[in-house]
């Protein structure tokens, strides 16, 4: 087999993928596929005798179950009929295979075509297992209290107290085999606010923050998962986001849950980056959420009135919103700033670093921020006048304390809600990119992101001060803060660590807070399980199908919560999610990372040859070369000044003699990207042998790339006499994008293309890369001495071809699918993978691991479902050939030209000539 899906968690699958079985003769080169009459997995071969055993689910049991086929009565039989579980890792002895199902190793029996489950007794010490204190690493979330004195820190799925200098680090939490996220403090101080998930779902959960407080659940919301807190000052209400995008208030007083409105089209990153903003009289609640034309608008919430108003129209996209504390203005940003930047490869153009700061006036009568100042003269009042001055402000300053005392000592916001977005001024700031806003007295603090395009840039906070109207800088370099509601220090977050700092000009962060003394109880069986269910209720709340394509997703659950109490390492716990996630049937079901042993490695170093066994020696049998201008990397005995040959011995490495009793590579561990020494010779004699000094490649796959890439450009240039360009694109991510233009710019002026993207990867919907390719021409421009030239100038407009095969996928589905639509030309080899229900990130795991969750699905403009497990067929069927291949002819690729002669007879382009000249 040259495919396989083991690995890719995904069951029941049908696509181009699939693994096939070939059966493939040495000595005369002819190839037998066993597998055409199916489109299922075969998988794992093992052959005995006649028979070839392997795995497949190609039986009415939708499982990989052992199967058997008989190459002299081509006879296939099913040996086994499991259910419950695939079949995995099979191994074949004498007269039985050895494989695992359901956490269990089995016996079958190649006579009695019985499986027998084998009892398995380890004496181990299960260190794996013992609950142990660890030091926790890895901070997800943290919030500062009013006072700034003490930090919460999430880690590990637990809550941690952390000083800002004195005193002890407190994990409040302690609650081994149980999730809380999302800390944060009541601005009183007297509360602690996060979700936990102990009842089994994440329900919001409120500790009181004396020394022997317990938590008291809140909610009772159910399945879903929910985001960052937002405590109202009054600290009476909490406002939070949920995967449903409802942007809701819980009141603490009341145990009462509002919605004040929901968003559209948020994914993940979008929830997690949420931001909600109080008044300072806790009645109005502004945030931002998305809009039917894409941009973003902000909103204001009236909690008393229960009233939503839109702040912003949506002509331009405005986000994070916070009030001034002194209740006179709401501060945002704005995206409408725009100053195209032009390409340097062709005409296209960009609107980079369009964000401005801007302010709105709450009320009609509230000056602009930025209304002009004008010095006034003092005049001195008589002594009677002043006097009777004195006495009223006296009067009135009781007055107002009595109102004080009677609304909490807080003024009300009041908001002129007509006429709001035609208050706005912008600040006197340049252009950019800025993270989150806040506010303080006289002030609106901003985080000033690089520039789009721009190397090396720090990240400084700053704050724009209203009175003196200028920028002043808080720290040079963060990559997140929070203001503590006191507003005289702030949290920043800075190169894996966190600082308080004051609310003062040029502070530096020196003094890190304790994290490395965050200590937990840790038992893995309880955390692994936690782990599992996480797992299962991300896939449950993520699913872009709500009905998880028609599995019983409770019985998932308690299927793989049983194989779990088997798991004896956090490797096997990953197995697990994987074998759980694939029963959706879905494509990017991917699981990883976590608690896992980490084994060490030595880099190796290459050489960019292919090697040649030559008795008890090695040789060059061939130097990797791309084309001439791939100078980004070459073989480094292909640099001007090296005479290793093709045909040259390499005899010692750094002086240590290199033979064939060892793998090659085995003397350049440790040597990648550093100079070695190379002992050479025309023979395999350290006589008359020579030496260089060459610098070896971290990596040798780019150029082995660049050299397959050139091989097949030229096999095109020299069949179609230069006619035909060859494009290929490795993927739909940034180094596809990347080698689209590089080969398309080059091979433009073509007659015709064809376009490889066999092998593709995937990466970014592949719609600007079809704009490229299908630009029509509009007109030509004729002047009086040299060639006319075509408008758009970037374009191929003649016929093209597209390569594609089972290896294509994701991106590399939508890449074909998008360029038959677009009626580019036909699709030449082999179905593609099938996978185009995309992965838009979910919340991690609370160890670091994580699994992805498919959260939405391409459908066709007819209202018809992208074939997801299928792939898209092509419109000339090429399957790869073995045969032919082993002979060094690429049948696809050789058919794509045959293709692309044909139709360059019939759908040419021919370029214009220029019309008679007139007489005006």
């Amino acid at each position: 087999t040259f495919r396989s899906q083991i690995g890719r968690n995904w069951k029941r699958y049908r696509g181009g993928w699939n693994a096939e079985i070939h059966l493939f003769n040495l000595e005369t080169l002819a190839s037998e596929n066993i597998s055409a009459t199916t489109d299922a997995a075969d998988e794992l071969p093992m052959w005995h005798g006649a028979s070839l055993y392997f795995l497949t689910d190609r039986g009415p049991e939708n499982r990989m179950n052992l199967w058997e086929y008989n190459t002299t009565t081509k006879v296939f039989s099913q040996l086994t009929h499991y259910t419950d579980y695939d079949i995995h890792f099979p191994s074949l002895g004498p007269e039985d295979i050895v494989f695992e199902q359901g956490g269990k190793l089995f016996l079958f029996n190649l006579t009695s075509r019985k499986a027998q489950e084998v009892k398995v007794s380890v004496v181990t010490d299960g260190l794996a297992l013992k609950p142990t204190i660890q030091t926790v690493g890895d901070p997800q979330h943290a919030f500062i209290s009013p006072d700034a004195k003490r930090v919460l820190v999430e880690a590990r799925g637990e809550i941690f107290s952390v000083p800002a200098e004195d005193g002890f680090v407190k994990n409040l939490t302690q609650s081994a085999g149980v999730a809380e996220r999302y800390p944060s403090w009541s601005p009183d101080g007297k509360y602690i606010a996060y979700w936990s998930d102990r009842s089994g779902e994440y329900e919001l959960t409120l500790r009181e923050t004396k020394s022997d407080a317990t938590e008291r659940k809140l909610t009772a919301y159910g399945a879903g998962f929910r985001y960052k807190l937002y405590w109202s000052p009054d600290s009476k209400k909490v406002a939070f986001i949920d995967k449903a995008m409802r942007i809701k208030i819980y009141d603490v007083t009341t145990n009462q849950t509002v919605e004040a409105d929901h968003g559209l089209r948020m994914m993940h990153y979008d929830l997690e980056d949420f931001t909600a903003n109080w008044s300072s009289d806790s009645r109005w609640l502004a945030f931002d959420h998305d809009l039917v034309n894409g941009h973003r608008g902000v909103f204001l919430f009236d909690y008393t009135n229960r009233k939503l108003t839109a702040v912003t129209g949506g002509y331009y996209t405005a986000t994070k919103p916070v009030f001034d504390p002194e209740g006179k203005y709401l501060y945002l940003l704005t995206n409408q700033f725009f100053q195209p930047v032009y390409s340097d490869i062709d005409n296209t153009f960009v609107y980079p670093n369009s964000t401005k700061i801007a302010a709105i006036s709450l009320k009609k009568s509230t000056p602009s921020p930025l209304a002009p100042k004008n010095d006034v003269v003092d005049v001195k009042a008589d002594d009677a006048a002043e006097s009777k001055g004195k006495e009223d402000k006296k009067k009135k300053g009781k007055e107002d304390k009595k109102e004080e005392s009677k609304d909490d000592k807080v003024a009300k916001v009041e908001i002129d809600l007509d006429g709001l977005e035609s208050r706005m001024v912008l600040l006197p700031m340049n252009p950019g990119n800025y993270g989150s806003l806040g506010a303080m007295k006289g002030k609106v603090v901003y985080h000033q992101m690089p520039n789009t395009g721009a190397e090396g840039q720090s990240k400084p906070l700053k704050y724009f001060d209203l009175e003196k109207r200028e920028q002043k800088t808080f720290s040079d370099q963060v990559d997140w803060y929070q203001i503590a509601a006191n507003e005289n220090k702030i949290l920043i977050a800075k190169d894996g660590n966190l600082y308080i700092i004051k609310a003062e000009e040029n502070q530096s962060a020196d003094k890190a807070l304790r994290l490395s003394e965050m200590q937990m109880f840790v038992d893995p069986r309880e955390e692994w399980k936690q782990i599992l269910v996480d797992a299962w209720r991300l896939e449950r709340d993520y699913f872009y199908d709500p009905t998880m394509h028609g599995v019983n997703w409770a019985a998932v659950k308690d299927q793989y919560l049983k194989m779990l109490t088997g798991a004896l390492t956090r490797e096997e716990v990953n197995y697990i999610l994987g074998e759980m996630i694939g029963e959706l049937n879905a494509s990017h079901t991917y699981k990883g990372g976590g608690a896992e042993e980490n084994s060490k490695h030595l880099s190796v170093g290459y050489l960019g040859i292919d090697w040649q066994a030559d008795g008890a020696s090695y040789k060059v049998r061939k130097i990797i070369r791309g084309a001439a201008w791939d100078a980004e990397v070459r073989s480094p005995l292909d640099m001007p000044g090296v005479e290793i040959k093709e045909g040259n011995y390499i005899l010692a490495v750094n002086g240590v003699k290199l033979t064939t009793a060892l793998d090659p590579y085995a003397a350049f561990q440790g040597l990648a990207g550093k100079a070695v020494e190379i002992t050479y010779n025309t023979t395999a004699s350290l006589t008359g042998a020579k030496t260089a000094v060459v610098e070896t490649l971290f990596d040798e796959s780019r150029l082995r790339h660049l050299a397959w890439i050139e091989q097949n450009r030229k096999r095109v240039e020299d069949a179609t006499g230069g006619a035909a360009g060859y494009v290929y694109v490795r993927s739909t991510g940034v180094d596809g994008q990347n080698e689209l233009i590089r080969q398309f710019n080059a091979q433009m002026d073509k007659k015709s293309l064809i376009i490889d993207e066999r092998f593709n990867n995937g990466g970014q919907i592949p719609d600007r890369f079809i704009e490229l390719l299908n630009r029509p021409p509009l007109v030509f421009w004729a002047i009086r001495d040299g060639a006319s030239w075509p408008w758009p100038p970037a374009g191929n407009f003649g016929p093209k071809v597209m390569l594609i095969n089972g290896w294509s996928g994701s991106g590399g589905d939508a890449f074909p699918d998008y360029f038959r639509k677009a009626g580019l030309g036909p699709l030449i080899g082999a179905r593609t993978w099938g996978g185009l229900i995309g992965i838009s990130g979910v919340p991690g795991l609370i160890d670091g691991g994580g699994v992805t969750v498919p959260t939405f699905r391409m459908y066709n403009i007819d209202g018809t479902w992208f074939k997801e497990g299928h792939g898209v067929d092509p419109d000339i069927a090429v399957p790869e050939d073995l045969t032919q291949g082993a002979k060094g002819v690429d049948t696809q690729l050789e058919r794509g030209i045959t293709e692309i002669q044909a139709q360059l007879k019939t759908k040419g382009f021919t370029v214009p000539k220029v019309p008679a000249y007139e007489v005006r």
